[in-house]
C-alpha cells in the first residue's frame, strides 16, 4: 500500500525530530561560547578533538551546530534555500543593511546577483588592470620612502582605493574621513549588538549613517552628470527591478557599503598574508622571483603576461588555503534536518568552517606547510574530493568578486617581486588575530625598499 505524501513527510520529520543532538556545550546563558570563539584561535580545533566534524555550541545569542569538513560543505551548499539560508550575527547583519547582496535571499538576491555579476566577468576584470597597476606603483613608492613601515594599515588603504576607484569610481585617496569612518565601521561588525554609543558596535551604527550620506551624495552627483561607467555603481544606477523600476537610492546606498566591504577586508588579509609567508618562506620568494624574472614584459602587464604565472598562481592558491580570510559562514536552519545521524533543528544557526577544511590530513598532505607545488598539475591535491577547497565559499552564494580578489593579488603580487624587496623586522608579534579576517598581531612591520632603483624600476611602469 502506497503511504501518502502528507504523511510520508510527518513520518520523515517525525524520525528526525527523534534523532540525537551533536555532542557540545552551549555555554553560559545569552552569550553561550561567543567571547571563546572570539578570542581564541583554537576553538573549533579544541572541540573538533573533543566531539568530532560536528558538534553544538551557542554564537553571538543563537544555537549553533559547527559543521567540518568537504562532507559538510557540500552539504550546506547544495541546500541552500532547502533546508538552509544566509545568516549573519546580528551585529553584521545591521551594519551591512537589509538591502545588501551579502543579507538578501531567494529571488531577489538571485535577480541582484545576476546584475552586480556584469562588474566582474572578464572584459571589465580586463579593463581593471591599467587601474589597479597604477595604484599598486603610487603605493609601493609611497612605502618605499617610509623604508620601515607597519604594512597592514597601509594595505588596508591600498584596497580601499582600489575598491572605490573600480567599484563605484570614487577616489579616496585624499578623503581620510571617508577611510576614518570605514575603518570604525569595519570594527564593529564581528561584535555583540549593544547599542549604546560607546561600544564598538554603537560607533560603527554611527559611521554607518554618515558613510551612506556620502555614498547617497556620490549617487545623486553621478546621477546628475549623466551615467557613463560601467562599474559596478554604474550598472546599479541603470538597472531595473522585476517591474521596469529603478534600484531605490536606500538599496543603492546598502549594495554599495557592501561591495566595499567585500572588496576591502578580505583582500586586504589576503595580501597581509601572501607578503608574511613570502617573507617566511624564501626559497618560494626565489622562486616567484624567478619566474617573473623570465616573463617578458617591457611595457604594462597585459592579461596575456598574467596567464604566463604559472607558479604565483599556485603561490596564491597556497596563501588562500593556508591563511584563508574568510573562516567560515553561517546560515540559519529552515527546517529541521539531518547530517550523519544527528539532528540539525529548525531555527538554529550552522557555522561552516573554511580553515578546518584546508587543514584536513586526508585531502593535504603536512597541511601546515606552505607548499604551493600541492597545486601543480602532479599533485593537485584540492581536486581530490569536492568542496575540499573552499576560500570564496561555494553554491549559489559562492563570492562574487573572486576573480576581481584573484587579479587584484595576482597585479600586486606581480608587480611587488619585480620591483622590491622586504624583510620581516625583527622582535614582533606575527601570531594571527582571526576576527573579523586574519592579521598578524603586531600588524607585519617590514623594511621595505626597491629592488632595481628608479631606472630598472621604469622599465615595467605602465
Amino acid at each position: 500500500m502506497k503511504i501518502p505524501k502528507k504523511q510520508s513527510q510527518n513520518q520523515d520529520i517525525l524520525t528526525k525530530n527523534q534523532l540525537p543532538l551533536p555532542p557540545g556545550s552551549l555555554g553560559f546563558p545569552l552569550i553561550g561560547e561567543t567571547i571563546s570563539f572570539l578570542r581564541d584561535p583554537d576553538f573549533a580545533t579544541k572541540r573538533q578533538q573533543k566531539y568530532g566534524n560536528i558538534f553544538k555550541t551557542n554564537l553571538f545569542g543563537s544555537p549553533t551546530i559547527m559543521m567540518l569538513g568537504a562532507e559538510a560543505n557540500r552539504y550546506l551548499f547544495s541546500e541552500e534555500n532547502q533546508n538552509f539560508a544566509i545568516k549573519w550575527p546580528e551585529s553584521v547583519a545591521i551594519l551591512l543593511g537589509s538591502a545588501s547582496l551579502s543579507t538578501q535571499t531567494g529571488s531577489i538576491h538571485q535577480t541582484r546577483r545576476k546584475l552586480l555579476s556584469q562588474a566582474f566577468q572578464p572584459r571589465a576584470l580586463a579593463s581593471y588592470l591599467p587601474a589597479m597597476s597604477e595604484i599598486s606603483y603610487r603605493h609601493f613608492k609611497k612605502w618605499e620612502t617610509f623604508n620601515q613601515l607597519t604594512w597592514y594599515p597601509q594595505l588596508r588603504q591600498y584596497t580601499l582605493d582600489i575598491a572605490c576607484k573600480l567599484l563605484v569610481g570614487k577616489d579616496a585617496t585624499n578623503d581620510t574621513h571617508f577611510t576614518e569612518l570605514f575603518e570604525e565601521w569595519c570594527a564593529g561588525l564581528f561584535t555583540l549588538p549593544i547599542r549604546l554609543p560607546w561600544t564598538k558596535f554603537g560607533k560603527a551604527l554611527k559611521c554607518r549613517e554618515k558613510l551612506l550620506t556620502k555614498i547617497e551624495e556620490m549617487i545623486l552627483q553621478r546621477q546628475q552628470q549623466g551615467n557613463s561607467h560601467q562599474d559596478a555603481l554604474g550598472l546599479l544606477l541603470d538597472s531595473k527591478d522585476e517591474d521596469g523600476k529603478s534600484l531605490s537610492i536606500e538599496e543603492l546606498k546598502d549594495q554599495i557599503l557592501n561591495l566595499l566591504f567585500a572588496g576591502h577586508e578580505t583582500l586586504t588579509s589576503a595580501l597581509s598574508s601572501l607578503c608574511l609567508l613570502l617573507a617566511q618562506n624564501p626559497e618560494i620568494l626565489a622562486a616567484a622571483r624567478r619566474e617573473q624574472q623570465q616573463i617578458i614584459c617591457a611595457g604594462a602587464l597585459t592579461p596575456e603576461h598574467l596567464q604566463q604565472m604559472t607558479y604565483l598562481d599556485q603561490i596564491l592558491k597556497e596563501v588562500l588555503r593556508i591563511i584563508p580570510p574568510v573562516g567560515g559562514g553561517f546560515r540559519s536552519t529552515i527546517q529541521t534536518c539531518e547530517f550523519n545521524g544527528y539532528r540539525i533543528p529548525q531555527g538554529w544557526s550552522v557555522l561552516y568552517q573554511i580553515s578546518k577544511t584546508h587543514q584536513d590530513q586526508s585531502i593535504y598532505k603536512n597541511p601546515k606547510n606552505f607548499e604551493p607545488q600541492r597545486f601543480g598539475i602532479d599533485r593537485a591535491e584540492d581536486k581530490s574530493k569536492p568542496f575540499s577547497y573552499v576560500p570564496f565559499g561555494g553554491g549559489i552564494r559562492e563570492c562574487l568578486g573572486k576573480e576581481f580578489a584573484k587579479l587584484e593579488m595576482k597585479i600586486f603580487a606581480a608587480l611587488l617581486l619585480r620591483g622590491y624587496e622586504w624583510e620581516l623586522v625583527p622582535g614582533q608579534n606575527l601570531d594571527l588575530v582571526m576576527i573579523p579576517t586574519p592579521r598578524p598581531r603586531d600588524a607585519l612591520k617590514v623594511v621595505f625598499r626597491s629592488i632595481h632603483g628608479v631606472n630598472e624600476q621604469s622599465k615595467v611602469r605602465p
